[in-house]
C-alpha cells in the first residue's frame, strides 16, 4: 500500500492522525494540497504533531481536548472517516458531521477487548448540532 489514507485505516500509521473537514464547515481549496478530496470535504493524514496543530487551526479547539469531550458519547462514525450518525438525532437529515479527528492505536493484548484483536481506530466527530461523539473499531474490520 502506498496510499496514506488506506494505510491509516488499516492501522499501519500509528504515528499519524487523520482529519476530515466537511465543506460545510470550512471551505478552503488549499486543504486539497494536504489531503484527499472526498464527497463532502477533505481528508488529511499527517504526522501526529502537525495533525494536532492543523486540527486546532481549523476548529479552534485542541485535538486532545476535543477527543476527551467526545469520548463521553458513543455514536457511529463511518469507517472511511468522512461522515457518521449523530447519536442525538439518528437518521435526521439536519444532522451532519462537520469534522472528524482520528488516530490508530497498535494492538495490545495486555489491555484485552478489541485491543487484543488488532489495531484500533479511535475517531471523534462533531455534528452540525454541536454534539461531539466518538467511535472505535478494529482496523481489520474496516
Amino acid at each position: 500500500m502506498s496510499d496514506p489514507r488506506e494505510e491509516f485505516l488499516a492501522g499501519e500509521r500509528p504515528e499519524d492522525v487523520a482529519l476530515f473537514l466537511a465543506d460545510s464547515y470550512v471551505s478552503d481549496e488549499r486543504l486539497e494540497q494536504f489531503g484527499d478530496r472526498v464527497d463532502d470535504g477533505t481528508l488529511i493524514v499527517v504526522d501526529g504533531e502537525r495533525g494536532r496543530s492543523a486540527f486546532q487551526a481549523a476548529t479552534g479547539t485542541g485535538a486532545m481536548e476535543f477527543a476527551k469531550s467526545a469520548m463521553n458519547l458513543e455514536g457511529i462514525i463511518d469507517d472511511d472517516l468522512t461522515g457518521g450518525q449523530c447519536p442525538e438525532a439518528p437518521g435526521d437529515e439536519d444532522h451532519a458531521v462537520q469534522f472528524v479527528f482520528a488516530f490508530a492505536e497498535e494492538q495490545n493484548e495486555e489491555v484485552g477487548g478489541i485491543y487484543a484483536e488488532g489495531d484500533v481506530i479511535h475517531a471523534y466527530a462533531q455534528c452540525t448540532c454541536g454534539t461531539a461523539f466518538s467511535d472505535r473499531w478494529n482496523a481489520s474490520e474496516a
